[in-house]
C-alpha cells in the first residue's frame, strides 16, 4: 500500500513538472502568421468613403503600406513623414493606407486638420490589429506586390527615422531612387 501511494505521488509529481514544458512547447509551436517574408493576411475594411479596401487586390497592382495608427501626439508628429513618403512614391505604384482606432468624428476632424493625403479607414473595435497580430500602435506593414510582407515597423519615432527606413525599402521594391522623407519634411517646415 505504501509503494502504491509513493508511485501515485511520483506520477503526479512527474505530470505536474511536465506541464510547464508542454505549455512551453505549445507556445514555441504557435507560429506567427503575420511576419516578414510571409504572405500578408486576408484583410478587408471599408475606407472613409465606404469603398472596400481589399489588401489582396491592392497588392496585385503594387506595394502597399498599411499603417495601424491613432492620433496620439507621437503618431501625430510622425504623420508628416508618412505623408511625405506616400506623396513621394504614390505615382510610382505605392498605395498607402492609414487605419485609425479613434472614433469616426475625431478622425474626420483630425484628417481635415492634417490634410491627410492618403486613403484611410476607421476601426474602433481594433479588428485590424487582431488580423495583423499586433497590439503596438503605430505598426507599419510594407507589403510587396504579390502580397509578401517586406517589413514590419512597430512603435512610434517622431523624428521620422522609421518613415525614412521604410522609404528606402519602398524605393528598393519599386526600383527607384530613395526619397529622404526627413529632409522633405524639414524643408517644408523651414518655409
Amino acid at each position: 500500500m505504501k509503494n502504491l501511494i509513493l508511485h501515485t505521488v511520483a506520477i503526479a509529481l512527474l505530470f505536474t513538472l511536465s506541464l510547464p514544458a508542454c505549455a512551453a512547447e505549445k507556445a514555441a509551436k504557435k507560429v506567427k502568421k503575420v511576419d516578414v517574408q510571409k504572405q500578408a493576411p486576408e484583410f478587408k475594411i471599408k475606407d472613409s468613403d465606404g469603398k472596400l479596401i481589399d489588401l489582396a487586390k491592392l497588392t496585385e497592382k503594387g506595394p502597399v503600406l498599411v499603417r495601424l495608427t491613432c492620433g496620439c501626439s507621437g503618431c501625430d508628429k510622425e504623420l508628416a513623414y508618412f505623408q511625405a513618403l506616400h506623396k513621394a512614391y504614390e505615382g510610382k505604384g505605392l498605395t498607402s493606407i492609414a487605419i485609425f482606432r479613434e472614433p469616426d468624428a475625431k478622425v474626420e476632424k483630425y484628417v481635415k486638420q492634417k490634410k491627410l493625403n492618403m486613403r484611410y479607414a476607421v476601426d474602433t473595435k481594433g479588428d485590424s490589429w487582431k488580423v495583423f497580430e499586433t497590439k503596438t500602435m503605430p505598426t507599419n506593414f510594407l507589403i510587396e506586390k504579390g502580397g509578401r510582407i517586406k517589413s514590419i515597423a512597430a512603435g512610434c519615432e517622431p523624428s521620422g527615422l522609421i518613415a525614412n527606413v521604410l522609404s528606402k525599402k519602398v524605393a528598393e521594391i519599386l526600383e527607384t531612387e530613395k526619397v529622404d522623407v526627413k529632409k522633405v519634411v524639414e524643408k517644408k517646415a523651414a518655409k
